[in-house]
């Protein structure tokens, strides 16, 4: 268990849960268009603790802002403290009593790293109210809930894949998860074994999901779905692809419907090369990916690029960037015995270009959403 909950403000709990966050290693902006997805857990968590109050009311302190919020079951709440608002109204929506609640939190997922750490505190949240409340919701059945009430309650347009990786990943392995209809595989993804290991870099340049152009690339794909008469972009396949660009006038939504349809066929291809067993294998299509998201999707800045060319050029497999974009961390896999001289490349061409120093570490996939008492 991650630093975080030794350091969880207050106590004792009636429960305690943990969270984690994510990456993806594969599949950029295909969940919200009905695609694949692999993302896999990271060992970094956010611990929420709770306990019962015996009225309609919740208290939420954070460890890591160092606020206090309380709200009332009709009060609206904006800021960090909106995601725990967020689950409170979406589990009474749908037809769970919430008990009032004292909650505390503490994270060592990165916030606005493109890490999840939202998806995290969600999670982590429902699981301590639907103890409480004595609740018996599937795992399989939350991650919609946490998704609902990102989207509707707090206003973040984000896909499903988030949530699903919070609650459903296992140690050891990706999560393969179609993302139309739900299912999932647990895809091993036994790194060490191979004398490997993923290297994320933080570029620490700014990364925010509640944004414009994360909206503004949802639409994209939405009304291109709309021109070419299909649910999703989903529909649309690699064979299929030049017919649908060929329908499409604009030049930008072009590039939109060809990153998509690319990536979907990448998360394929990547959960193919692993089954297949040797993981060097997908180092070229992560690196693909990573060029499709700069090129045709228009989502990367230079602190993100310059970390994807340092660590290629020291030897990486494949390189990335992770998230929604415009800012947050980098994936590489690399020989593990690298992973240092990766970094000091890294950090060498952040200097050289004038950037702020990144962070760096290396993760293994880790679980999902767990209880801890």
């Amino acid at each position: 268990m991650s630093s975080a909950l030794e350091r969880l403000p207050g106590g004792p709990y009636d429960v305690v849960w943990a969270s984690p966050g994510r990456v993806n290693l594969i599949g950029e902006h295909t969940d919200y268009n009905d695609g694949f997805v692999l993302p896999f857990a990271l060992p970094h968590r956010t611990v929420v603790g709770a306990s019962r109050l015996e009225r309609p009311q919740w208290t939420v302190t954070s460890e890591q802002t160092g606020e206090t919020v309380t709200f009332g079951p009709h009060e609206r709440v904006e800021g960090w403290a909106s995601y725990v608002a967020g689950i409170v109204w979406v589990l009474r929506e749908a037809g769970h009593e919430v008990p009032g609640a004292a909650l505390s939190i503490a994270s060592d997922v990165p916030f606005g790293a493109g890490l999840s750490s939202s998806a995290a505190l969600e999670c982590a949240v429902m699981g301590c109210l639907l103890d409480l409340g004595g609740h018996d919701v599937a795992m399989a059945l939350r991650p919609r809930l946490a998704q609902r009430a990102e989207n509707e309650y707090v206003g973040a347009p984000t896909g499903i894949m988030d949530q699903s990786a919070s609650t459903l990943c296992r140690a050891g392995h990706a999560l393969f998860l179609d993302c139309r209809s739900l299912a999932t595989e647990q895809v091993p993804f036994d790194l060490a074994a191979q004398g490997l290991a993923i290297l994320v870099v933080d570029s620490k340049a700014p990364h925010a999901h509640v944004s414009g152009e994360y909206a503004a690339r949802r639409r994209s794909c939405e009304q291109a779905a709309k021109t070419l008469d299909v649910a999703a972009l989903r529909d649309v396949d690699v064979a299929g692809l030049p017919g649908a660009l060929a329908r499409l006038d604009d030049e930008v939504m072009r590039k939109r419907v060809r990153h998509v349809v690319t990536e979907n066929q990448r998360v394929l291809d990547t959960v193919e090369a692993l089954r297949g067993g040797d993981a060097r294998d997908i180092g070229p299509i992560m690196t693909a990916s990573h060029e499709s998201m700069r090129d045709d999707y228009e989502i990367t800045v230079p602190e993100v690029d310059t970390v994807v060319r340092a660590a290629l050029q020291a030897g990486a497999y494949g390189s990335r960037m992770t998230g929604g974009g415009f800012g947050g961390c980098v994936l590489s896999l690399v020989d593990a015995e690298r992973c240092d001289a990766v970094e000091r490349a890294v950090r060498g061409a952040f200097a050289e270009a004038g950037f702020a120093p990144p962070d760096a570490f290396v993760v293994t996939p880790a679980d999902g959403t767990t209880k801890i008492s």
